[in-house]
């Protein structure tokens, strides 16, 4: 066993210019936040925070990223002190070429990599700002905004997106997500595996002994959002959970 150190990265959701959470991915339970999304952000770097999760649940449902939205994460990236990675409506290569020029520090793939994995794989062989996202509800990788079952298990899915060049990975239990029942452990023992390079987690996390039990079956990253907005963490001691961490991951 090798000590290994995670972090805990702050989650920010966007629908229709809103910061909000889904619950287990549903557009049908949907929690607002009044809060301004800058401020967050930089609330999150004056914590310790590096990194900054964002969703664009517009686009992941519509299919295309609002131009608001888009201006909204250019400024993420220019004034919040953190870098960004972004997901959601990422359907061509043309999207990834969009959202890269955004200036992220990482463009998170879903759909594509489930319908075009050779494309995907060789746009992460070019770019070490790319990873794929699998996202997971009753053992199948979801697509098209968590509405599209691909019919492939977790597994098999990152295999298949590793080979064809994909390093880093973003696993979400949507089952869990906005729950804060805990991380899907077992899922993220079966695909740590099979993940070459980074290995982040997503969904359940409700307190900080979630985030290290996260790190301990193998995430180098475990993303937060709600219990962060409901005041059930502190990202603090989110991080301070998982400083050093021990993991079985090779080093």
């Amino acid at each position: 066993m090798v000590e290994r150190s995670a972090i805990a990265i702050p989650a920010i959701d966007l629908l229709d210019g809103r910061v909000v959470r889904l619950r287990q991915g549903s557009y049908d339970a949907v929690t607002a936040y009044d809060v301004d999304p800058l401020t967050l952000a930089e609330s999150y770097a004056q914590e310790g925070a590096t990194l900054l999760h964002v969703i664009d649940l517009s686009a992941a449902r519509d299919g295309h990223r609002p131009a608001a939205h888009a201006d909204l994460i250019r400024r993420l990236v220019r004034e919040s002190g953190l870098a960004v990675q972004v997901g959601g409506g990422v359907r061509s290569e043309a999207d990834v070429v969009e959202a890269l020029e955004l200036g992220v520090a990482r463009v998170l793939i879903g759909t594509l990599a489930a319908e075009e994995p050779n494309l995907v794989g060789r746009l992460a062989v070019q770019s070490a700002r790319i990873a794929v996202a699998a996202d997971v509800r009753d053992g199948t990788v979801r697509a098209a905004g968590w509405l599209k079952d691909t019919g492939r298990g977790p597994v098999a899915f990152v295999e298949r997106l590793a080979q064809s060049g994909v390093r880093d990975f973003l696993v979400t239990s949507i089952d869990r997500d906005g729950t804060g029942l805990g991380p899907d452990l077992e899922l993220l023992e079966s695909v740590r595996h099979a993940v070459p390079g980074l290995l982040m987690a997503a969904g359940g996390i409700g307190s900080a002994s979630d985030v290290a039990a996260a790190a301990r079956a193998g995430a180098d990253g475990i993303v937060i959002g709600r219990a962060l907005y409901d005041g059930a963490l502190a990202l603090s001691d989110a991080s301070a959970s998982v400083r050093s961490s021990p993991s079985d991951r090779p080093s």
